[in-house]
């Protein structure tokens, strides 16, 4: 097996991940991880200058050139810093993130876009350490580079407060043996050409969810004990290590209220579920002039503007739909940033126009929105007063479905906006996100916001006019839902 540093982490993680990626690749299930890589390389690129000057190895699909320019690079400096340094032992391959030679002695730093340090990332470096080593380098320092997630940019980036370093050197040192005893263990697995049934464990799901789960899971009766929840996780695994797997099973299991609802209903085909009364007290607690408000917005890594953390959701748009008085029209309004500028304080502005003082104002899953609008008041102390107004007065649409004072079967067990609405208007294609042009989801609009700076004008009009969908249908369906509730009480 050609293992890479990936490769040698999957291995452990499950050697059968590899050998399906290998022999059967069409059974793996697409998971969207195009927003992580992105982070991953923003992050890298950046890091790149943490130590100042260096000497970037170009990635080609040729590894024996990439191998061949990092050699060169090494006898032609007595001191460098060298990224994406490539080398390859028997097989074993790695591209070191940041190599430091002082003579002959060398330093290895893992690179990664997360906020912490985790059990991969020491495997991850020392696979590294045991692939140079063995090449004959001696490696005095390994390292864990990460994000420091309470780093907030005031002016220029300052690379030695936005990263942080984890010395792992005696750990990775202390874990050679079992690197050696891993590489050993993954090559006899893959030259096994019969697939082998592996158990389902927390391996499935840790540290990363295994693309292949659902093949491994095929036979299981549908639904089951995985389907609990959105997703896959320690609360469903632990029902299945205790011998839960079908929703039968899970009948005599310890478990919340609203599996059981969700089981019961699937095995019984139980009508709808309506309790009219705690539906009428939570409209009571609505009030007119009536506000429908929905934020997008998107996070990075590396801060752009001041006043952001790393990973911050940083506001870009809204939409707000909005009822002035009982049976009143429904009337509109919506703002979008305009790319390559910090939107918050352009749109901060508009909100305070927008929804007047001591307004009731419904958000679906309101902590949501009151994170976003709390930051923009400590960020802007001239709105703080008017926009912790608004704070004050959000209520929770999500409440009445999250609470299940309204199930339907449908809903399969969730209270998202993306599953409740359906449920409740199964056949208006005007409430049908897959309607929509380019951007379905917020991950999607997220991106599209992201990209807008470097499209041409009708890319940059028609991604503009799509987010403004989007946004809109989000608030519009708030607006139908609450609009539902009405009618379904209205006799009470």
């Amino acid at each position: 097996m050609n293992l890479s540093k990936s490769r040698y982490c999957r291995g452990i993680q499950c050697p059968k991940m590899l050998w399906l990626e290998k022999y059967k690749p069409e059974v793996k299930e697409e998971i969207d991880n195009s927003s992580v890589l992105e982070n991953g390389n923003m992050v890298h690129e950046v890091a790149r200058y943490l130590f100042g000057e260096h000497v970037n190895i170009e990635y080609t699909d040729n590894l024996k050139e990439m191998i061949d320019n990092t050699y060169s690079t090494i006898e032609s400096y007595e001191d460098v810093v060298i990224t994406e340094a490539s080398f390859n032992y028997e097989n074993n391959f790695c591209s070191v993130d940041i190599l430091k030679k002082n003579k002959d002695k060398y330093e290895i730093y893992e690179v990664k876009s997360s906020t912490g340090l985790k059990d991969v990332y020491i495997n991850d470096a020392s696979y590294q350490y045991y692939v140079l080593t063995s090449l004959g380098f001696k490696v005095t320092k390994c390292s864990v580079i990460v994000i420091n997630s309470e780093y907030e940019r005031i002016g220029n980036i300052e690379l030695d407060k936005l990263f942080l370093e984890n010395d792992i050197t005696e750990t990775v040192i202390e874990l050679q043996d079992t690197v050696k005893e891993n590489v050993k263990k993954i090559n006899e697995y893959m030259e096994n050409v019969n697939e082998r049934d592996e158990a389902i464990d927390d391996h499935c799901y840790d540290p990363y969810r295994c693309p292949f789960f659902n093949y491994c899971t095929k036979d299981f009766p549908q639904p089951n004990v995985f389907n609990i929840t959105r997703e896959l996780g320690t609360t469903a695994m632990k029902l299945y290590k205790q011998g839960y797997v079908s929703f039968e099973d899970l009948l005599h299991a310890k478990i919340r209220d609203s599996y059981r609802q969700r089981i019961e209903f699937e095995l019984y085909d139980k009508p709808d579920y309506i309790d009219k009364k705690s539906i009428k007290e939570f409209l009571n607690t609505l009030s007119y002039p009536l506000y429908f408000l929905d934020f997008e917005t998107y996070q990075m890594p590396i801060p752009l503007y001041n006043h952001v953390h790393p990973y911050e959701q940083v506001p870009f748009q809204y939409s707000l739909h909005y009822y002035e008085k009982e049976n009143g029209e429904l009337k509109h309004t919506e703002y979008l940033g305009i790319p390559g500028t910090d939107p918050r304080r352009l749109l901060a502005e508009q909100l305070v126009r927008d929804i007047p003082l001591d307004a009731c104002t419904l958000a679906y899953n309101m902590s949501f929105e009151k994170g976003r609008i709390k930051r923009l008041a400590e960020i802007y102390p001239d709105l703080s007063k008017h926009l912790m107004n608004i704070y004050d007065h959000i209520k929770d649409l999500e409440d009445p479905f999250s609470k299940r004072y309204y199930y339907k079967k449908c809903m399969d067990g969730s209270s998202s906006i993306k599953k409740v609405l359906p449920a409740l208007f199964p056949s208006d294609p005007n409430l049908d996100y897959h309607n929509l042009d380019q951007i379905h989801n917020g991950s999607e609009a997220m991106n599209s916001f992201r990209a807008m700076e470097n499209m041409d004008e009708k890319e940059l009009a028609d991604t503009r006019e799509n987010l403004l969908k989007y946004c809109g249908l989000d608030t519009y369906a708030m607006v139908k839902i609450y609009d539902k509730l009405k009618e379904v009480v209205k006799d009470e």
